[in-house]
């Protein structure tokens, strides 16, 4: 059994809530979301230990045998071509969990009406992740929210 931390300060979501169906309808995988607080400079760290697999300013894996883990910040901020993020993760790197990875300014990007809902999904699998703490529920980044069964 893995734990699956919060990436970030915010609160507790279910994919459904999630405004893109790739997310919401788990068609890459399951997982959880996290509504974050807004701030110019909110840190966004790393949900697992493991080997950072890839890494935009949007979005970033982080791999721990055969655990999987995306964490993708915001819905459509690809098109925002790294405005907004600053990222501090090197690919190929170890992490810990708790290692702040992104930089990211999440009241610039909703003031340009993008939502900053933060899926966070298990690659590569379809058996579900038990989430720990309750939508709704205030959580702080690197706080234990899943448990995977690898």
């Amino acid at each position: 059994m893995t734990q699956i931390a919060a990436p970030l300060n915010g609160v507790m979501r279910t994919l459904a809530d999630v405004p893109d169906p790739v997310f919401a309808e788990g068609i890459i995988g399951p997982g959880f979301a996290v509504e974050p607080e807004l701030g110019e400079a909110v840190e966004v760290v790393s949900p697992i230990s493991g080997t950072v697999a890839k890494v935009h300013p949007h979005a970033f894996v982080v791999v721990k045998d055969k655990l999987s883990v995306l964490v993708h910040l915001g819905i459509d901020t690809v098109k925002l071509n790294g405005e907004g993020f600053e990222v501090l993760a090197v690919q190929g790197s170890e992490v810990e969990a708790g290692q702040v990875m992104v930089k990211w300014d999440t009241k610039a990007i909703a003031e340009k009406g993008l939502a900053i809902i933060c899926p966070v999904i298990v690659l590569d699998t379809f058996d579900p992740v038990e989430t720990t703490v309750a939508a709704g529920e205030t959580v702080v980044a690197n706080q234990a929210v899943a448990n995977y069964d690898a």
